[in-house]
């Protein structure tokens, strides 16, 4: 059955064609006929001669076909003298040739194995068509989105290697090891690039990693390799013209990426065009007939206006049909409408004039068409959000309802929504073509948001050291204050006395008061910043008689500590929704209005994350965040101040990866040194009037973001 159909469908197309060539022009006497048609060989290329009972004069016009693989000659003014319709030749890549005749026009057909071209030339009464030779087929390269191997893997495996490598041709050579032969590989041209994906992979960190391959000289410049989820992405950046081809043997997959050939004896394939090639060569045909031999090698009926007129001379080689019909039309200021399989082929003005029409036609009748009203059940969006969507005019110039910007409502003039809350429903009133726009827009928009929880860790370290070596001497003289004569003999009836003060030195029972021979004159301790108590060592000398006294203090102290602050707030979100989470403490403090009253404000102490995610295609997360460490500061007259740690940025993150967004680090260090002068700077001794302090001190902040996207859902209502 399938053969007759083929049959059936071959014998309309050569009666087809019979057609077309009977609506050319015609010739006005007789250039004899054809005798006989026969192939053969000759220096191994494959040549189709055709006799005649008299000399042509001209080159037969034809054009070719690429599917199926045809070429068809026209011999304007000879007749079929051969007696036969068909001629098997079978021979080479012709298969057979038929011969119809129509009119005063003869075409002979040849039937290919695979399209090529050709090149007739005349000897005598002979015509001999010389066919060029097929090259071998390439090798199909991957479509545009292919899955090229399907996947049987139940774990997820690691890939081995990955290699980048030059071929002869100059084709870049990627080179990827795998875990077995049973790992599914997904190919797809992606923007300018090629994308391969192994499922049920996982790529080692050694592999993970961005090559620049441009100072090889191929199309490649970059390869790209990383983890998504369970799969393996490995992104491929090409320049230039190039094609591409794929091939996996056992465990190794290899990706070849060529420079394309351009043959510029062949016109190139314009954009938007994929019609099946063909070659044209007319002189001064009708535009008309030419038309309708385009129609014979398409399913599409082609309808000519009874405007469509004059003659056209043509020539194409190797174009797709429905290009070289764009060319006709170019040429001709022609214009078409498609429906189904019917092209309807008229001046573009007269197109634009049906068409303006229509159009006018078609909105008269929806002005008057009935209205339906329908009920639609929404599940995640809100029904008052849909009303607002639906009935408010984008146009900045007037709100719903105004004359000026009417059309750019979603819903007709005419139509109206409301919402019911209580049930989540929407009503909308329209035309049943908007309706079942109102339709396809909900099951657009009203879909489950992802949601994505938020992690956020805040770590303050604080590492401090301090080491302070300090001393006290005091002396005291208790002689004149038992009756003796207190201090030293120094001549002249002089005497010098030592001591913290003047008073314990002179003083006696008969002047009174107490004399302190704990009293310091040199009062230098050890001290730090932090105010911990000191550790200290005294030592006293004195006489026999306990009345002179002196007292040297030790004081050293050294302190070590560290201490560490970890907060964790955490959120969860809708996807491009912001939300907000904060903990912490409000001061007050005074405030003077300008009419001199005072009132009270607060300011806040919080711990706050403040984020806005957004899922991107690849399944990464954008995420706009605002984080706030505060803590209570030092008191002043005004009131508490506040110690600020604020982060604000954006970054892309990994779905489940964690990354460090910000840091503070602060290095405080104080050495000092309090002496007495001049005793203070004598070698040795000195020591015993200053002291001497140093200190350290470390305080860190760090901010890591873990991003996660949820993916379990709830019920569907």
């Amino acid at each position: 059955m399938i053969q007759q159909q083929s049959r059936l469908r071959r014998h309309l197309w050569l009666a087809g064609i019979a057609i077309a060539a009977a609506l050319s022009a015609t010739v006005s006497h007789a250039r004899g006929s054809i005798e006989s048609v026969t192939g053969f060989l000759q220096g191994g290329a494959e040549v189709l001669r055709i006799e005649f009972s008299e000399p042509q004069t001209e080159l037969p016009t034809g054009f070719a076909v690429q599917t199926p693989a045809r070429i068809a000659l026209d011999f304007p003014g000879v007749t079929n003298a051969s007696g036969r319709s068909l001629v098997e030749i079978n021979q080479g890549n012709v298969k057979s040739a038929h011969i119809v005749e129509a009119g005063e026009r003869s075409r002979i057909v040849l039937n290919l194995k695979q399209a090529t071209t050709y090149r007739a030339e005349l000897h005598g009464k002979a015509v001999l068509v010389l066919l060029d030779s097929v090259t071998s087929a390439a090798r199909v390269p991957a479509g545009p989105s292919a899955v090229f191997a399907e996947g049987h893997n139940a774990d997820v495996l690691p890939l081995k290697d990955l290699d980048f490598r030059r071929g002869s041709d100059g084709a870049g050579r990627i080179v990827v090891g795998l875990a077995n032969n049973q790992v599914g590989v997904d190919l797809k041209t992606q923007g300018k690039g090629l994308v391969v994906e192994f499922q049920r992979s996982s790529l080692p960190e050694g592999l993970r990693r961005r090559l620049d391959v441009s100072d090889f000289g191929t199309p490649v410049q970059t390869i790209t390799a990383s983890q998504q989820g369970e799969r393996v992405r490995l992104s491929i950046d090409p320049v230039g013209d190039w094609e591409h081809s794929a091939y996996q043997s056992d465990n190794q997959f290899v990706v070849e990426v060529r420079p394309k050939k351009v043959d510029l004896s062949k016109l190139t394939q314009g954009p938007n065009y994929s019609g099946e090639k063909l070659s044209l060569n007319f002189q001064n045909i009708e535009v008309r007939s030419l038309l309708q031999v385009i129609a014979d090698f398409t399913n599409f009926n082609i309808v000519t206006s009874d405007t469509v007129t004059g003659a056209l001379t043509l020539r194409l080689k190797d174009v797709p049909w429905d290009q070289a019909l764009q060319i006709i039309m170019d040429a001709k200021g022609l214009g078409m409408r498609k429906s189904g399989t019917v092209l309807w082929i008229a001046p573009k003005d007269e197109i634009d004039e049906r068409t303006r029409k229509d159009f006018e036609a078609a909105q008269a009748i929806a002005k008057l068409e009935p209205l339906r009203t329908q009920a639609y059940q929404l599940n995640y969006a809100k029904a008052a959000d849909m009303v607002v969507q639906l009935t408010t005019n984008s146009s900045s110039g007037g709100g719903s309802g105004s004359g000026s910007s009417q059309n750019t409502r979603f819903l007709s003039e005419r139509g109206s929504a409301i919402a019911e809350p209580r049930t989540n429903q929407l009503f909308v009133t329209d035309t049943p073509a908007k309706l079942e726009d109102v339709r396809q827009l909900l099951l657009t928009l009203d879909v489950p948001v992802r949601q994505v929880m938020i992690e956020a860790r805040i770590v303050e370290a604080r590492d401090t050291f301090g080491r302070s070596l300090g001393v006290r001497l005091g002396g005291g003289d208790l002689r004149a204050n038992r009756g003796g004569d207190g201090g030293f003999n120094i001549g002249g009836g002089n005497r010098a006395t030592w001591g913290t003060n003047y008073s314990n030195a002179t003083n006696s029972s008969g002047f009174g008061g107490p004399v302190n021979v704990g009293g310091n004159f040199v009062n230098l301790p050890a001290s730090l910043s932090s105010g911990q108590a000191v550790g200290s060592f005294a030592l006293s000398i004195f006489n026999s008689a306990a009345n002179r006294f002196l007292t040297l203090e030790l004081s050293a102290m050294e302190a070590d500590g560290q201490g560490k602050v970890v907060s964790s707030p955490r959120l969860i979100t809708a996807d491009q929704t912001k939300a907000l989470i904060e903990q912490g403490t409000e001061y007050p403090y005074t405030v003077t209005a300008p009419n001199g009253a005072t009132t009270i404000a607060f300011k806040k102490a919080v711990l706050k994350l403040e984020v806005v995610p957004q899922i991107t295609p690849e399944g990464n997360i954008i995420l706009d965040l605002d984080v706030n460490k505060d803590s209570r500061g030092e008191s002043t007259t005004q009131g508490v101040a506040i110690d600020t740690k604020h982060i604000k940025t954006q970054v892309l993150v990994e779905n489940g990866g964690t990354v460090v967004i910000g840091g503070i680090f602060e290095m405080e260090e104080t050495n000092q040194e309090n002496k007495i002068p001049v005793l203070g700077d004598v070698p040795v001794v000195g020591n015993l009037f200053k002291n001497r302090t140093k200190e350290s001190m470390k305080r860190e902040m760090l901010v890591f973001i873990t991003p996660k996207v949820i993916t379990d859902r709830g019920p569907v209502r």
